[in-house]
């Protein structure tokens, strides 16, 4: 969708952009945030290129002051933007089925070192080392389509120890260093404690991840369903499917995620290309087998006793076979682990799918609605922007497959 054709459809559809703000943040006390709302949302719908805050104030009003309201909004008020993403969430599950909760990690470039949380990483997909924030967005997964609700931000252990940067950051007493399995995993039971719909799977990508093994197994003592892809390392052993079976009898007993190939014992052959990095369309086999995660590796296990039983799948390739195709055999696609070993494989594929829309969605976050766009040096500025911008996302789709407009009684 273009900004020209956002701009017609909002001048169209100006009520239902004030009855959205004031449904997603009535909870503002103030009539002027509620204004401000207003006025930041029309203009991350309408402004072309670079969403600085000066160009949103200057697209949407002439007023010489705005820009410095507009600012102050953002960055020094003090409103709590969890109850607006928790009306976003209630507003998209009254228009859709929700199939899936999808988490992806964003990587936001940053010069500098005044923008919260920023630091020095390793970025895979620029394969080089990085001056970046870390975030995760959480998405509810459609039919087709991924709706951002949900935000974290990684604060680095010196970000919530020096006290300066605290209080230059306005980072909340409560915020503090929690590793990217612990954001995960809180966005996972954020969202479970608010929804008003059934649960659907957690759908993530673990894969670079060093703590994805304790991560699969917390989420399924959460009471989690879900479909994560893993880190090539990640130690699996084949699972018995009788007491007593012949372990020695058993394909790809210790071994690792990477060797999928060779634990495989049922194979599927499928024309959609699973999503990940290095997923490709033609040639295509699905192979798929039952493994446990070691104790050492996942902790307790299932709640039962004894160790959960998972399905691990992914792509096998033509000429990837054998252990010295593709470091071990596995084709080098992404491998999947999930904890519905009783979906059908074409239901699985499905959340795979939902998974690679994630990417796609950021983009689009990235090029229409200012993802990083926000210089973000303030800990609630960051977490405002996020917020006014997820829910600008999903106002732009309301008349798109899936979010439709609300009809007039």
């Amino acid at each position: 969708m273009t900004t020209r054709t956002r701009t017609r459809t909002l001048a169209a559809g100006d009520t239902e952009l004030k009855e959205f703000t004031e449904r997603l943040f009535g909870h503002l006390p103030r009539a002027d945030q509620r204004r401000w709302a207003r006025v930041y949302l029309q203009g991350l719908l309408t402004t072309p290129g670079k969403k600085s805050v000066r160009r949103l104030a200057a697209s949407v009003t002439e007023s010489p002051t705005a820009s410095q309201s507009l600012q102050q909004f953002i960055n020094a008020s003090p409103w709590d933007w969890n109850p607006a993403r928790t009306e976003l969430l209630r507003w998209v599950e009254e228009r859709h089925p929700v199939r899936a909760w999808t988490i992806g990690q964003v990587c936001f470039p940053k010069r500098g070192e005044h923008s919260v949380g920023v630091h020095r990483r390793f970025d895979p997909a620029a394969g080089r080392i990085v001056n970046c924030q870390l975030g995760f967005c959480l998405f509810l997964s459609l039919d087709g389509m991924n709706v951002p609700v949900d935000w974290r931000l990684a604060l680095p252990e010196a970000w919530v120890t020096d006290p300066v940067l605290r209080r230059r950051a306005r980072i909340a007493p409560e915020a503090v260093h929690q590793s990217p399995e612990a954001l995960v995993l809180e966005l996972a039971d954020s969202i479970a404690a608010r929804t008003s719909s059934a649960r659907p799977p957690v759908v993530a990508d673990l894969s670079r991840l060093g703590g994805a093994a304790a991560l699969i197994g917390m989420l399924g003592r959460r009471g989690h369903d879900f479909l994560v892809s893993v880190p090539p390392t990640l130690a699996v052993r084949a699972a018995g499917l009788t007491p007593g079976a012949d372990s020695t009898r058993t394909p790809g007993r210790g071994t690792t995620a990477a060797d999928f190939s060779r634990l495989g014992n049922t194979s599927h052959p499928y024309g959609t290309p699973l999503a990940g990095p290095g997923a490709r369309p033609q040639g295509q086999r699905i192979h798929s087998a039952l493994v446990r995660v070691p104790e050492g590796e996942s902790g307790a296990g299932s709640p039962a006793g004894g160790q959960q039983i998972y399905r691990l799948f992914g792509e096998r390739r033509p000429g990837a076979g054998g252990r010295g195709a593709g470091g071990g055999g596995g084709g080098g696609g992404p491998v999947w682990l999930t904890n519905m070993n009783r979906h059908r494989m074409d239901d699985l594929l499905g959340l795979v799918r939902a998974a690679g829309r994630s990417a796609a969605v950021l983009g689009a976050l990235a090029d229409d609605f200012g993802l990083l766009d926000f210089e973000g040096r303030s800990f609630p500025g960051w977490h405002h922007h996020m917020t006014l911008m997820s829910a600008a996302y999903a106002f732009a789709l309301r008349g798109h497959v899936g979010l439709p407009r609300a009809q007039p009684a």
